[in-house]
């Protein structure tokens, strides 16, 4: 699919780990770089309006200024996993709707960020007709991806399942990023032992109340293809 837009897909190694919070802090800090990026996710679910959403959350801290149908196209009411709220709801994620508002924001931005759901693995669509994983959306659309993690204890197996997940799936992962940091012994030896482990480097530590990314905006600017 021709886009203008180059993309990244932001995932976690699960739910509450902080990816919003640090997908916010992404297109924020290449915003104020001046680098005209935007947000899009599939599906979110426990909302009761997107202002109110994950994507409301990012629209505002990073100033984008979407609509809420370009952030996105599907929002569940019940907090539980996309799927799940979908076969409550009776609205399933539709992969060809999904593909049309990526393609829309891809023609508007020229980075685009694409948020997952809960981690790696969370199902957005599984019935009888279609199963659909955030897999098929970064492949559909050809993502790299940056890994949210917390810094904390049993960050490591969490990382290295999740990096061993994704590169099985042919899923690239240009960096990781670890949240809640706050320094000591334990989380330095997290950092060490994720990089050796996994080969891939911890790109910025998001301590509580960070406002700003430790990393710069071109090297940010870099992962997305």
């Amino acid at each position: 699919m021709k886009r203008k837009a180059k993309g990244l897909f932001i995932t976690a190694t699960g739910t509450d780990v902080g990816k919003t919070y640090v997908t916010g802090l992404i297109i924020k800090k290449l915003r104020e770089a001046g680098l005209n990026c935007g947000y899009y996710k599939a599906a979110i679910s426990g909302a009761d309006s997107v202002g109110e959403s994950d994507a409301g959350y990012v629209n505002r801290i990073a100033n984008i200024g979407q609509t809420d149908k370009m952030l996105v196209p599907y929002l569940y009411k019940e907090a539980v996993s996309p799927h799940l709220a979908a076969r409550i709801e009776k609205n399933p994620v539709e992969l060809s709707v999904v593909k049309e508002g990526f393609s829309k924001n891809a023609q508007q931005f020229d980075y685009l960020t694409m948020e997952g759901s809960g981690g790696i693995i969370c199902p957005i669509r599984y019935d009888a007709r279609q199963k659909l994983f955030l897999e098929d959306f970064i492949k559909e659309f050809s993502l790299p991806s940056v890994i949210v993690a917390d810094a904390g204890l049993g960050t490591i197996n969490a990382v290295v399942l999740t990096v061993e997940y994704m590169k099985n799936r042919s899923l690239p992962v240009k960096g990781i990023i670890l949240n809640n940091y706050m320094g000591g012994t334990m989380q330095e030896d997290n950092i060490r032992m994720i990089e050796a482990m996994t080969g891939i480097k911890i790109a910025a530590l998001v301590k509580d109340g960070d406002k700003d990314l430790d990393i710069e905006a071109e090297a940010l600017a870099a992962f997305y293809e």
